[in-house]
Formats: structure tokens, C-alpha cells, sequence
């Protein structure tokens, strides 16, 4: 079957430490977002961003809010590269050979050089690797091709979340890039509280599941789905909702840690007509079938249109 579009191939096997060392380089950059940064509710201040030249932090403020900047991997030059509103502009190489402890040396000496001296939590979050940023030199597996393909699926996939997004009338999330699990995600809020979190969970896990939601991402994958796929999940998760019907057909339910979530794998997509329409059907049938089962109210939520308002 014969795409409409061309969207790269992408694969987790023959990749980890790509990823890995791609996914570390995004969390340091993160931290930065996030030690500058306002809060917002659900973490939404400190995510990054699918960007025209790669990934990207978007506005930073610094100055007491008087001044902006932004640091992205441009995947075009293969850079990193650090901008600033008050004209300060410097960069340095992207390459295989640059360990996560020599990119993470460099940035800071780069972000000194464009007068934004930051201090950050210097370890990784949720990896499983018991080391500071400036310790870690087994990975150093920056590769153009890797990180291109990938950057052009999430360009993409951010532009259908953000089709989809449109279709909603009430609270959403920005089609924004969580780097602690390195997942592009879109969002949608009942608008009511979610029971309490455990007294013993992470802060992290207790501000993200405040309230009761529908979540849609796409990850490049892991250890446990060892390939790249898109997911729904409903939080708290309604009794019965695997058993809901949603589409595509190659579509699934499956187990995420004793709750349904639905998986589409993304080879399964690339071997549709029509990938945009394919992707759009599963985020449709899996928000249905998850506000169907929480009770909420899916009239109240359609967007109207501009004629009838």
C-alpha cells in the first residue's frame, strides 16, 4: 500500500545508545528550562518543543523576565546552538565522539558566554544511571541520521496532535516534548480533581495526575515496547475501558503497570494510505472510548462551529 506522504522509517533495535545519548543531551537541556522557568500546572513549563531546525527549548526568560533565550539541537547543521533577545548567539559541533560529559561541559561554558549563568540538578532523571552529567562518557552516540529521522517523525506527529488538539473545548496541554521520558505528548483535561496520589509518590507523578485526563503521546521506544509506537491512556483508568473498540484495526490494548493503555505501532502506520487519517482515527477512538468509560461529558467538549456560535 502506497503512502500519501514520505515519513522516515525509524527503528529502537540498532539504536539504544542513539537514543540514549540523544535523550541525555535533552535532559540537560531540560533542567536548564526548568531551573529559569515559571511554574505551571503539570510540569508544562519545563518540556521542550518540535521546532522548523530540531529540538528545541523555546523561550527561557532570564534578567528578571527583561530578556529571553533558547537553546535547540539543530538537526540541520547538527549543532547545539544557544540564542539569546539580547543578540548573543554561540554554538558548538554535534558528533559522534562528544560524550554526554563533554556536551554537558560545553553548554554550560556556552550559556556563561551568552550572560546566562545557570546551576542545575546535574544527574539524570529516570535512566537508571547513578553518575552527574559531567561523569558520564560510555555514551557518545550522537548520530545525524538517528537524530534527524527522528526529529522529522515528531515534526510531523506534532503537527497531527496539534490538528486533533483543535478538536477539543476544553483544557489541553501544548503538543509539547516531556525529556524525562523523552515522549511527544497532547493532553486533555475533564476539568475534574483526580483522587489524591499516595502520601509516598513523586512530586512529579503527584502535580502530573492532579486532575483527570486523557493522555496521547508517541516515544521512539524502550525496554518494554522495543519499538517506536503511539499510546493513549485514561487516568484514573475507568473499568472496562480495554474492552472499548478503537482504530485502527492494528491498534491494541495492552497492560501499562496493571492499567489498559492503547498502542499503535508506528511501522504498523507507515504501512497505511494514509498515515495523517490512520493516526487522527486512533487519537479520536481512544479519547471516545476513555471518556466514554470516565463519564465525561463529550457533547460539552466538541468545539462548535465558528458559524454556529
Amino acid at each position: 500500500m502506497q503512502n500519501q506522504i514520505q515519513l522516515p522509517s525509524l527503528h529502537y533495535k540498532g539504536n539504544v545508545e542513539k537514543k540514549t545519548t540523544l535523550h541525555i543531551f535533552l535532559q540537560i537541556m531540560g533542567k536548564v528550562r526548568l531551573k529559569m522557568t515559571p511554574r505551571k500546572n503539570h510540569w508544562w513549563y519545563i518540556t521542550e518543543y518540535i521546532g522548523t531546525t530540531g529540538f528545541t527549548t523555546g523561550p527561557i526568560p532570564y534578567k528578571s523576565g527583561t530578556e529571553q533565550f533558547d537553546i535547540t539541537i539543530n538537526v540541520k547543521k547538527h549543532q547545539l546552538e544557544a540564542n539569546t533577545s539580547e543578540g548573543h548567539s554561540e554554538h558548538f559541533p554535534l558528533q559522534n565522539s562528544l560524550t554526554v560529559a563533554a556536551f554537558y561541559q560545553n553548554l554550560m561554558t556556552l550559556l556563561q558566554k551568552v550572560n546566562v549563568p545557570v546551576s542545575i540538578v546535574d544527574v539524570p532523571f529516570d535512566l537508571d544511571i547513578d553518575k552527574s552529567f559531567d561523569e558520564i562518557t560510555e555514551y557518545h552516540h550522537y548520530d545525524e541520521d538517528y537524530t534527524h529521522k527522528l526529529w522529522k517523525t515528531m515534526l510531523w506527529i506534532s503537527n497531527v496532535f496539534k490538528e486533533f488538539s483543535g478538536r477539543f473545548y476544553g483544557k489541553t496541554c501544548p503538543v509539547h516534548l516531556y525529556w524525562h521520558s523523552l515522549d511527544l505528548v497532547v493532553t486533555r483535561f475533564s476539568g475534574n480533581e483526580a483522587p489524591p496520589m499516595p502520601t509516598d509518590a513523586r512530586i512529579s507523578d503527584k502535580d502530573a495526575y492532579s486532575h483527570e485526563c486523557i493522555s496521547f503521546g508517541f516515544w521512539a521506544g524502550d525496554e518494554n515496547v522495543p519499538e517506536p509506537a503511539f499510546y493513549s491512556y485514561t487516568f484514573p483508568a475507568p473499568d472496562g475501558l480495554e474492552k472499548e473498540t478503537i482504530n485502527p484495526a492494528s491498534a491494541q490494548w495492552i497492560d501499562n503497570n496493571g492499567s489498559p493503555m492503547a498502542l499503535l505501532k508506528y511501522k504498523d502506520l507507515l504501512n497505511t494510505e494514509n498515515p495523517r487519517k490512520e493516526l487522527l482515527r486512533f487519537l479520536e477512538s481512544t479519547y471516545r472510548a476513555g471518556a466514554k468509560k470516565a463519564n465525561w461529558d463529550i457533547e460539552k467538549f466538541k468545539v462548535p462551529d465558528l458559524k454556529e456560535m
